[in-house]
């Protein structure tokens, strides 16, 4: 059995793990380790960035594009092979996290995206295709107070979502002066409960002391010996309140222009679209940024895949978007098991002045928004979930009690002896640790499929016919291989950025007419251009996997001609053609 130890080390040693990590664990091992079973503080998030930087410095240059109201910087992170040309010249992704602050996994699914596309890009023909023609622009948090206040401070896992400059949520004139308070000092906000024997509106589960159940009306004057207190906390500022008036109060996804109301109507949207420092950075880096063709925001949770539109009276979106949009949100079920692909206002709930819903209404680019998590995937094909106390179930069975605060007596200055006590910040709307590397691998892949979705234009076919009298026609085929439009209908309709161009030009020729045919098989069927045929502006771009017939009429001693395609979208095609 030695010999054999001996031949297995040095087979071992002669065979040293390959580079890139492209989701199989044997025999390959990544340039940069990143530990994925836990979250990352914003200092600890934007290092691991910078790792990457660091160690990919031709690919990946870091700017800071505005700072919060507490003055931490807003980083975008640019993936772009300078060798193929300038990110700007490629059809781009946006995507970001953490628009919500206590929505902390989305800032790790923005790394992880561009950590697999590093690795993998040497290794892989898809992957470095992709990254070679396109570009990456990564946001890790547009929300950075927030995470960094859900990280550093007292929390529920819903607390710490909005920024955190001052906010009146109470009206009372005063600003986060009645925010919950953590009574024990362990660093979470939990529940408070009383023991009132006879007099409770709950009662003990026999099977579980840590769950109350409420007693139902009765005739026979039955209570419990427990009351519900809410949340940790003091009425601080004396109103007869508790909690009513936390830290910040402003919701950076209500913030955006298309289908902006006021607070009002959509509490947090502020006095007006952009009015937010952060929202308004990342508007102008997106605006400045035209050649961005899909867009992806992370949020949490619920296990969604969703798209606008955000109000039922926004209507519907562009039949022709529809068609991307659904095959895209199709095949990202398929990839995300538990997650639903569904419409923001009908399968969710009204979102006015959205991100995404900008992202296409405004800026006529395909958008999502994914809610990280589903709590279903705790139970794998859910066929053996408990019936009921089912959280309690996992965490002591997987967890091993970790997650849940066990009940315990403290003295509060209203309400006398007391207990607090419940689930930690962070269980619920993030997984546990075992589960986070399985949720952040999935999203990235969703997002590359929408990468590989973006416009890539071809010029499929060029043919010169000979009329009489030295005049030419010109037959040029441009073809969009992928899914989205190098236009959405969207844009096309309302006019949103640059139209496409198809040109054709050469020494010593006159171009005469020119336009875009209507029929494959009768050529003289065609909409010449009124004015400057040589160089034709189409408004409606090249659609999904579409093929736009185009028609010259030249003439001239000229043997050569350049035929182009130029979009805000997609890369610049150009074609040498004889002409005899």
């Amino acid at each position: 059995m030695e010999w054999l130890l001996v031949m297995t080390l040095a087979l071992a040693q002669s065979t040293p793990p390959q580079t890139g990590f492209p989701g199989t664990p044997v025999g390959h091992i990544p340039k940069v380790e990143i530990a994925w079973n836990r979250f990352y503080d914003l200092p600890e998030l934007y290092a691991h960035f910078d790792r990457l930087a660091a160690a990919y410095p031709t690919l990946v240059k870091s700017q800071v594009i505005g700072h919060s109201i507490e003055n931490r910087e807003i980083r975008v992170y640019t993936l772009n092979d300078p060798a193929t040309g300038a990110d700007t010249e490629k059809p781009a992704m946006w995507i970001d996290g953490n628009v919500h602050g206590n929505e902390v996994q989305a800032g790790e699914a923005v790394l992880y995206t561009l950590w697999y596309l590093l690795e993998n890009r040497a290794t892989n023909d898809d992957i470095g295709r992709l990254v070679s023609n396109s570009a990456f622009y990564f946001c890790p948090s547009q929300n950075p107070d927030g995470r960094a206040h859900w990280f550093g401070k007292a929390h529920d896992n819903s607390s710490s979502r909005t920024g955190v400059q001052p906010w009146d949520d109470d009206g009372d004139g005063r600003f986060d002066e009645d925010p919950p308070n953590d009574l024990d000092g362990d660093g979470m906000i939990t529940q408070m409960r009383k023991y009132v024997p006879g007099q409770g509106t709950h009662r003990q589960d026999p099977d579980d002391p840590r769950v109350l159940t409420p007693v139902a009306p009765n005739d026979e004057g039955r209570k419990g010996d427990w009351i519900m207190l809410g949340e940790e906390g003091l009425d601080d500022d004396g109103d007869g309140r508790v909690n009513e008036d936390e830290v910040g109060g402003y919701d950076m996804n209500r913030a955006w222009p298309s289908m902006w109301e006021p607070n009002h109507v959509q509490y947090g949207a502020g006095p007006f679209p952009l009015y937010w420092p952060e929202p308004l950075s990342v508007a102008r880096f997106v605006l400045a940024h035209p050649n961005i063709a899909a867009l992806q925001s992370f949020h949490n949770a619920g296990g969604m895949i969703l798209r606008g539109p955000g109000a039922e009276s926004y209507g519907e979106y562009e039949r022709a978007d529809i068609r991307v949009f659904d095959e895209l949100g199709k095949t990202g079920e398929k990839m995300l098991p538990f997650y639903r692909y569904m419409v923001i206002w009908k399968d969710l709930y009204t979102v006015y002045g959205g991100f995404a819903t900008w992202g296409y209404e405004g800026l006529g680019i395909i958008s999502f928004t994914n809610e990280l998590w589903s709590r279903d995937q705790q139970w794998g094909d859910g066929k053996n979930k408990p019936e009921s106390t089912d959280r309690y179930f996992f965490d002591d069975k997987l967890l091993a009690g970790s997650g849940f605060v066990d009940w315990h007596p403290i003295d509060h200055p209203l309400y006398g002896k007391i207990e607090v006590g419940g689930w930690r910040k962070d269980v619920g709307r993030v997984p546990p640790t075992f589960m986070i590397e399985e949720m952040l691998h999935r999203n990235a892949m969703f997002n590359i499929e929408h990468a590989k979705a973006m416009p890539l234009v071809t010029i499929t076919d060029a043919t010169t016919t000979a009329l009489g009298d030295g005049l030419l026609a010109v037959d040029v085929v441009f073809k969009n291989l992928h899914a989205i439009p190098t236009r959405t209908a969207q844009a096309a309709k309302r006019k949103i950025g640059v139209p496409d161009t198809l040109t054709i030009s050469g020494k010593d020729i006159d171009v005469l007419a020119g336009g875009f045919r209507t029929d494959r098989w009768r050529p003289e069927r065609i909409q010449l251009a009124e004015r400057n045929p040589a160089r034709l502006v189409r408004e409606a771009g090249i659609g999904s996997r579409e093929e736009v017939r185009v028609r010259w009429f030249v003439r001239g001693k000229g043997d050569r001609a350049v035929v182009s395609w130029q979009g805000e979208k997609g890369r610049d095609q150009s074609l040498e053609i004889k002409l005899r």
